[in-house]
Formats: structure tokens, sequence, C-alpha cells
């Protein structure tokens, strides 16, 4: 069974020590919605599981996959 359907949103967030910046697509790789800028606070990470709900909501989507990567040299 494959876990990236046509109801899957795809995150994948640059994380860095202050604030991280997400980019949402869809299984074939087209982007949705707006770039996110957060915080690395509480608050922040409450603003991007918003934007998250928010993308869910507005494209019709069922599951949400979320992967990391720290920026740098």
């Amino acid at each position: 069974m494959s876990q990236i359907t046509s109801e899957t949103l795809i995150v994948g967030v640059d994380i860095a020590k202050h604030n991280h910046v997400p980019r949402a697509q869809d299984f074939r790789g087209l982007e949705l919605g707006k770039t996110c800028y957060f915080e690395n606070t509480k608050a922040g990470f409450h603003s991007f599981l918003d934007w998250i709900t928010q993308l869910v909501k507005g494209c019709k989507l069922n599951q949400v996959i979320v992967g990391m990567e720290p920026t740098g040299h």
C-alpha cells in the first residue's frame, strides 16, 4: 500500500535555529498554498499546524506527511 496518495499533503520543512520555512505539495509535486514562515516557539508551531489545517481543508485532503531537514553548510 502506498503511503502517498492523491489525498496526501506533503510538507517539507527547512529547519533552522530560530525560523523555519515549510513548503507544501500534492502527490504530483505541485506546490500548494503560499510559503509559510514560523518561529521556533510554541506559538510558531501552532501557526504551522494552523497553516497545514487550512491546506488540508482547502484542498480536500485527508492525510499529511511532514519531513524536516536542517539548513547549514
